[in-house]
């Protein structure tokens, strides 16, 4: 089923996002989590894709598998950043074949180990260029997702920017989008102000990243360009050397993030579980009375 119509239709949507497993041992670990989560009834679930498509066979799989096993409703990754059109043709070809009707349609972060000569000639460089791939060579068949950054994309020059490039996504014929994570809830309705004057109106599902190790949360952050706020880097570094009190602190600053987006009229949560289940479920059962 297309993940628009369930949007359209459900009163909240809960969401996960997992990566694909590199071995067997933890494929079983992440099935476990799958079902773990799964008496939540999640909208969908999604499975991540590796840089230049490193894990793209992987990818393929666990999203197959899920499919097939489970009976969640699951949406693919897929980055055009080191494919040719005629590769993305075929991976979207597969998927169809498979019975797959989601997307979310990524540039893609370019590998540290790519030179120019790398990216095909005729590949597609920037996501709004996969989005008309996808909707001229498929027409209505896939239901196609996008990222937002409520902070900016790190390679946009400035906010203004970054909404005509978000506007172009939607324009080419995206259905919602998913943003990146955020630890300050201001960002997002600053970003969803900055959308509604730019005339964009597509659902838009904030991501929630849950801090259970805050060493490897700031990492991601500075990738993406995710502001920690200071406030948040002390109460975290209180308990830089007990991981139980780190994780406790995270679900409970979670839950009052998501308590405050959901009282803020918010339609849906997307979880990064980092193919965990524990911190999520709590977090979930915290917040359910606002469901």
């Amino acid at each position: 089923m297309k993940i628009i119509d369930k949007l359209k239709k459900e009163k909240i949507s809960i969401s996960f996002e997992f990566f694909p497993p590199k071995t067997k041992e933890l494929e079983d670990a992440l099935f476990k989590t799958i079902e773990e989560l799964k008496p939540v009834n999640p909208t969908f679930v999604s499975v991540t894709y590796g840089a230049g498509g490193s894990t793209r066979e992987k990818t393929r799989d666990t999203v197959k598998k899920i499919h097939e096993e489970t009976g969640l409703t699951v949406m693919a990754h897929l980055t055009c950043v080191g494919h040719s059109r005629e590769e993305i043709r075929q991976i979207l070809e597969d998927y169809k074949n498979i019975g797959i009707e989601n997307i979310l349609a990524l540039r893609g972060d370019i590998p540290m180990s790519f030179d120019k000569k790398d990216i095909p000639f005729d590949g597609c460089k920037y996501a709004s260029e996969l989005v008309s791939f996808i909707k001229y060579n498929f027409q209505d068949y896939f239901c196609i997702a996008v990222a937002s950054y409520p902070e900016g994309h790190p390679e946009s020059p400035n906010l203004e920017r970054d909404i005509y490039y978000f506007k172009q996504k939607v324009e080419a014929g995206a259905s919602f989008s998913i943003t990146q994570m955020f630890f300050d809830n201001v960002y997002f309705y600053d970003f969803l102000d900055r959308c509604e004057k730019a005339g964009i109106k597509i659902p838009i599902i904030p991501g929630i990243m849950p801090i259970t190790n805050f060493n490897q949360i700031r990492k991601f952050a500075s990738l993406c360009g995710a502001t920690i706020p200071e406030e948040v880097v002390k109460l975290f570094e209180k308990y830089a050397d007990n991981p139980e009190e780190t994780k406790k602190t995270g679900i409970e600053f979670a839950t009052k993030q998501c308590e405050d987006l959901l009282k803020n009229g918010v339609k849906g949560l997307h979880f990064y579980t980092l193919n965990k289940s524990d911190a999520t479920i709590q977090i979930y059962n915290n917040i359910k009375g606002l469901l």
